[in-house]
């Protein structure tokens, strides 16, 4: 008998001798539908949670003991949820695929640099109701250190607010409001490391030993040195190395990303029921996605490179089915910006289809589209895009053009050579191409984390500058400026009719420009990823009106988008599927998506800066027998057996 297979009949032996008293507890705890409600989705679930929670802590503890003690968290959670959030678990447990609608359309943002602060936000629902948002990332937001704090993720309290954004309470007047406007709010929980302020560091480093063991905390360089040898650096320029020194400890601790950062160790069980609790409080505030930050590094392996570990899974399937049981109206969102091989598994898509995420990033989907319009050349994604693995069902990607993040050129050797190219030649373009210093290049970005042991960079700038509208505006170049809008324009059409759920980060739909007023501030100024966090121009939002301005264009093309999103149902993720096409013209690319019921889409984009055109006959291999173009933003037509595209154009083809 497989393990896998004797910790299943370990978890049904384990509920059969706990669900009597489980019942009795749940029912003198809540009234009688909820009750019910509660043990059916405990006995659901408990089989998936004990797996995980046997296959990482079974020589550690009692794992029905310890099950026991998270399903009293899970009790006590739902009997602090709100008679609203109450009505948004039974709404989802009887629609559980709601977030993968086609009128999904998220935006992300700073707090501060989009509103002022929560109650700011607030006052600004009204702009997102316009753009057709329906899911709003608010970049972290619990209470970070003073001073530097990795843009927010250095928390010292993930039961508070950063007081410079509110409280507790603003962030649940927040939830609540958006959710009225059907808004589902989506925040970070940095489920990797602590700031060394936070009160578990600092009685770590006052000496109590329950504190120590949820830190990785070495006496001597020996096994520091030992791990050294396979571990990569994250941050090579800015801070070298994976282990500080901290006289207070007297010891060498893990800091994978800055010194000021702490990971956590989650082979202490102790550390996993902490985060679930802490997990089950945001939830019950009114938070219905939570980010899990930086979960590729939750568990660490000699020998290995420390990211990816089985057992981080079985960290996500754990938290996963516990939230289910809490609270079923959450969603978990994997930030995994980890190799294309590597990505869909934080869905789930293991050999034996584990539930993990729900949501995860298209890491792949990013880097080749900005690979595409540099070289104005699409077989490269096409080729990439077509090995990924499809996520599970009932889970789908997240899509995005830009964030608050560098853009780490994560394309493989066996990508680059199967269309001709050096991978690192080709990673060395791109970064020459991106910080503008590559000849004929129309980007205005910086590089970011140089390597000088591999010669690796990543790249950081606003999508607008990056796609060429910063260097148009100060040229004061028309027909640049055309082509720049049509460029970025194009980007975005790509990934709202990709499938998954777009996100449109701060600011892209009206074409805010790099900002380099970082700096002058000393806590920031060696961190170039700054410049592609703006402050919202809310002047220049209000020209949006204006048909004519850089403002009115965009923000008329991002409202089409989703406006056309929402009205084509073959963007639905439910059974849907996406797949390139290979055809005739590597100057555009082809991607079908299939719906059982609503039948297929035909994208064709055009990354070139002149006229494309592909043979129709890609209609026919799409399934469609009369097209239509529902996304008409560019005049492309048919003629003499070809679809005729515009320079940096997209359609989007259905059965008319």
């Amino acid at each position: 008998m497989g393990a896998r297979t004797t910790l299943r009949a370990d978890a049904r032996r384990a509920w059969r001798e706990r669900r009597q008293r489980w019942a009795a507890a749940v029912g003198l705890a809540l009234d009688r539908r909820e009750a019910d409600r509660l043990v059916a989705r405990i006995e659901r679930w408990y089989p998936d949670a004990y797996e995980a929670l046997a296959s990482l802590y079974a020589g550690e503890v009692d794992v029905p003991v310890f099950l026991d003690s998270q399903l009293e968290t899970v009790l006590s959670t739902v009997r602090g949820r709100s008679q609203a959030l109450r009505a948004l678990d039974e709404a989802r447990e009887v629609d559980p695929e709601w977030f993968l609608d086609e009128a999904m359309v998220g935006y992300v943002c700073y707090a501060d640099r989009f509103a002022g602060d929560l109650r700011g936000v607030i006052d600004r629902i009204g702009y997102l109701e316009e753009l057709g948002v329906t899911y709003l990332h608010l970049m972290p937001l619990l209470a970070p250190r003073d001073g530097a704090n990795d843009g927010g993720y250095a928390v010292i309290d993930y039961r508070a607010v950063d007081p410079a954004l509110g409280t507790v309470d603003d962030l649940r007047d927040l939830g609540g409001v958006l959710r009225d406007h059907g808004i589902s709010l989506c925040i970070d929980l940095v489920v990797n490391h602590t700031a060394r302020e936070h009160a578990w560091a600092r009685r770590a480093a006052a000496g109590e030993q329950r504190y120590r063991d949820y830190y990785l905390i070495y006496d001597d360089r020996e096994l520091p040195d030992a791990y050294e040898r396979t571990l990569p650096e994250v941050f090579p320029d800015l801070a070298p190395g994976n282990f500080t020194w901290v006289e207070d400890v007297g010891g060498w601790v893990w800091t994978t990303f800055h010194d000021y950062q702490w990971d956590l160790n989650y082979a202490n069980p102790d550390v996993f029921a902490e985060m679930f609790s802490i997990i089950c409080d945001l939830a019950n505030v009114g938070v219905e996605v939570i980010r899990l930050d930086a979960v590729p590094f939750m568990w660490k392996r000699m020998g290995t490179d420390c990211q990816n570990q089985p057992e981080a899974h079985r960290l996500i399937e754990g938290f996963r089915a516990l939230v289910r049981m809490a609270a079923p109206a959450v969603l978990c969102k994997a930030e995994a910006i980890v190799p294309p091989g590597q990505l869909v598994q934080y869905l789930g898509a293991h050999d034996t289809q584990r539930p993990e995420c729900d949501l995860a990033y298209h890491n792949q989907l990013m880097v080749v589209l900005w690979s595409s319009v540099a070289t104005r050349d699409a077989r490269l994604a096409t080729h990439a895009l077509a090995r990924m693995r499809t996520p599970p069902p009932h889970t789908t990607w997240m899509t995005y053009v830009r964030c608050h993040d560098d853009i780490g050129w994560a394309i493989t050797q066996e990508d680059a050579a199967a269309t001709g190219v050096d991978g690192f030649g080709h990673r060395s373009f791109l970064t020459d191409f991106f910080a503008g210093d590559f000849p004929g290049s129309f980007a205005r970005g910086a590089r970011f984390g140089c390597n000088p042991d591999t010669g690796d960079a990543r790249t950081s700038g606003t999508a607008a500058s990056l796609a060429g509208i910063e260097q148009a505006v100060d040229l004061d170049d028309p027909l640049l400026l055309d082509a720049a809008v049509s460029r970025l324009l194009l980007l975005y059409a790509i990934i709202f009719g990709w499938g998954g759920i777009p996100l449109v980060y701060m600011g892209d739909e009206i074409g805010l420009r790099n900002d380099r007023t970082y700096l002058e501030d000393p806590t920031r100024a060696e961190d170039s990823r700054w410049m592609h966090r703006p402050h919202m121009d809310w002047a220049a939002a209000g020209r949006r009106t204006q048909p004519g301005t850089l403002e009115g264009r965009l923000f008329a093309g991002f409202r089409r988008l989703a406006e056309a999103r929402t009205s084509t149902p073959q963007l639905q993720e439910m059974a849907s599927t996406v797949r390139p096409l290979h055809h005739d013209n590597p100057h555009v690319l082809a991607w079908v998506r299939s719906h059982p019921r609503f039948g297929a889409m035909l994208g064709l984009a055009n990354v070139d800066d002149s006229a494309q055109a592909v043979a129709t006959v890609l209609c026919g291999e799409a399934g469609l027998r009369d097209p239509e173009d529902v996304l008409r933003m560019w005049p492309a037509d048919a003629r003499d057996g070809r679809i005729h595209l515009p320079p940096l154009s997209v359609v989007w083809v259905t059965d008319g």
